[in-house]
């Protein structure tokens, strides 16, 4: 699968691209919103794992984005976070993101949540069918 990894922090970015490839993924990477929304359109990736707190534009801005264009509006959204309370996990929920890993994430917490969207995307993919 293809996966766009957006964060800021260049260590981490480096670190879940490892991961990502690790797991057999090809990774697509950007470190802002604006480089996600860009990225998202060009490559079309089938999953995107989204920090929330970056410069220029931040995550929710971008999964708001992604959403509402219909190239884009049905690749699952994972947000990234530092955010542990439940409360802000619910912020993140919704229509917007599909999933949540807490940061720092393990590399099976990454790995698992690909995995879960992968069969997500396959039972979509037969459904239609």
């Amino acid at each position: 699968m293809k996966i766009l990894i957006v964060e800021d922090n260049k260590d981490n970015l480096k670190l879940f691209k490892i991961i990502v490839e690790s797991g057999g993924h090809a990774a697509i990477l950007a470190r802002d919103g604006e480089e996600a929304v860009e990225a998202a359109k060009r490559e079309i990736p089938d999953v995107i794992l989204m920090d929330i707190q970056m410069p220029k534009m931040d995550g929710i801005e971008a999964a708001k984005i992604l959403k509402s264009e219909q190239s884009t509006a049905k690749i699952p959204i994972i947000a990234l976070t530092a955010y542990a309370m439940i409360e802000e996990r619910e912020k993140l929920g919704g229509e917007w993101f599909d999933g949540y890993i807490s940061k720092p994430a393990g590399v099976k917490d990454i790995l698992n949540v690909i995995d879960e969207m992968a069969q997500s995307l396959r039972l979509a993919t037969k459904r239609q069918k």
